[in-house]
């Protein structure tokens, strides 16, 4: 046994089988560090990158406070977008497996509040949300918080760069004093100092190594002149072919630009950024999860949150204004224990800005000439699955497993031949190998799922 091994803690023996189970036998380095100082009760600042593992230990100190017997709501996490809200959501369900009766849900904006209210009338121990909603509820008077235990503010530093710092103040003003908060933040700029200073009592700091080595990242930089931006993406991708890719951008503006020259030219691409409806976000980051979609064109709101296993390359369209986000845009590639690649475009312009990300990392960058990105032959890219999207969803009690059946026992739908499934209030999607989709799709719609016909159409 090590210092790192879960088994190492007080925890009780079925939430180690299940920890166990979900593939958790040693610590991440913010685990191993956190997670004690969590389970004796005290208040902690964590600064961790996104994929570090800050979402189970804090997971974990949040059951373990719990008591599953009273329904009102013990344990708040506040987070700065519904995706990410939805993947920790996700993520404690999975913790929580173990421990009976837990309910988590997540209250965010974007959809209608008549059915969180709803929810709410029949308690959740946990609730997940974003803190403009969570405000709202608060002052509506549908959410009462005089037994809350644990208050979690993840990824702090982005929620105040989205002007959260009042409604996070006003909630935590209505909250017991006698609680435990935990803080999580990927940088500590003066403003989180501030915050945890107004609420937090004695917090233990840790701070994990944010860096990547180049073993886990290669990153190559290239430079260019500003108006070759967009073809130079295009010789990046005709150059290394990545299954799926992240290519950040500043703006929609240039986000929709960039989506729509890649289209095209026959590439798979789809944009994501704050203006676009929640319903919208929700089926392009579904369509990206489920390998539905080659590239995803992005802004900065991308660059936390992402619920994506193995994503092969980012692409940095222009370099970030400062070098920590560039260190957490470049952070989504290599993950799942692949070798991710990360390519940066740097036009004269932007010379501060590199300079700046190699000082932080302490090594040189690995500069490449343009004319070394050969294009490789082959079609343009395209995804290796399509998405079905069923016209119901967790609202009409309809389930993964109702959709794999339909699939595999009703359409005759090899099992290996299905991906992902994304269950959403209204809508789910499913992802099958694009050979297979219109096939999938015909006997889909001429059958029925879970006793009933539901309009279904390819994505």
């Amino acid at each position: 046994m090590t210092v790192s091994a879960f088994s190492a803690l007080s925890l009780p023996a079925d939430l180690l089988a299940n920890l166990d189970s979900l593939g958790y036998t040693e610590m991440t380095p913010v685990q191993a560090q956190s997670l004690p100082l969590i389970l004796a009760g005290q208040d902690v600042i964590a600064q961790a990158r996104t994929g570090s593992g800050k979402t189970a230990a804090f997971g974990i100190g949040l059951l373990q406070a719990l008591d599953a017997r009273c329904f009102d709501c013990q344990g708040l996490v506040l987070c700065p977008t519904r995706e990410l809200a939805d993947q920790v959501a996700k993520e404690v369900r999975r913790l929580a497996r173990s421990a009976g009766n837990i309910k988590v849900l997540t209250l965010c904006g974007g959809v209608a509040m008549g059915p969180q209210v709803g929810s709410l009338e029949h308690g959740a121990q946990i609730i997940v949300g974003t803190p403009g909603r969570v405000q709202k509820h608060l002052l509506k008077g549908s959410l009462r918080l005089d037994a809350l235990r644990t208050l979690v503010l993840d990824e702090a530093d982005r929620m105040l760069d989205m002007g959260f710092y009042d409604s996070i103040a006003e909630i935590i003003g209505q909250i017991p004093t006698q609680r435990q908060t935990l803080l999580f933040s990927a940088t500590y700029p003066s403003g989180v100092k501030q915050l945890a200073a107004s609420f937090m009592r004695d917090p233990q700091q840790v701070r994990v190594e944010s860096l990547h080595s180049d073993s886990e990242i290669e990153q190559r930089f290239y430079e260019i002149d500003a108006e070759e931006r967009m073809k130079t993406v295009m010789r990046v991708l005709a150059c290394y072919r990545p299954e799926s890719s992240v290519a950040f951008c500043f703006t929609k503006q240039q986000c929709d630009e960039l989506t729509g020259v890649l289209r095209a030219s026959g590439i798979s691409a789809e944009s994501l950024h704050g203006d676009m409806e929640q319903r919208d976000r929700d089926q392009v980051l579904a369509l990206f999860a489920n390998k539905s979609l080659s590239v995803l064109v992005a802004t900065d709101v991308a660059a936390r949150g992402l619920d994506i296993d193995a994503l092969d390359m980012v692409i940095n369209v222009e370099l970030a204004r400062d070098a920590e986000t560039h260190i957490h845009r470049v952070g989504r590639s290599g993950r799942a224990g692949r070798k991710g690649m990360a390519i940066s475009l740097v036009a004269p312009p932007e010379a501060r800005r590199a300079q700046a990300i190699e000082a932080m990392q302490k090594t040189p960058l690995n500069w490449h000439p343009l004319n070394s990105l050969k294009p490789q032959p082959g079609e343009p890219l395209q995804p290796p699955m399509r998405t079905l999207c069923i016209a119901a969803g967790r609202k009409d009690k309809l389930r993964p497993g109702d959709i794999l059946g339909a699939l595999t026992k009703d359409a005759g739908i090899a099992g290996d031949q299905v991906g992902k499934i994304s269950v959403f209030d209204f809508q789910s999607y499913v992802a099958v190998k694009r050979g297979v989709a219109d096939t999938a799709l015909a006997r889909l719609s001429a059958g029925k799922i879970k006793g009933r016909s539901l309009r279904i159409r390819a994505l």
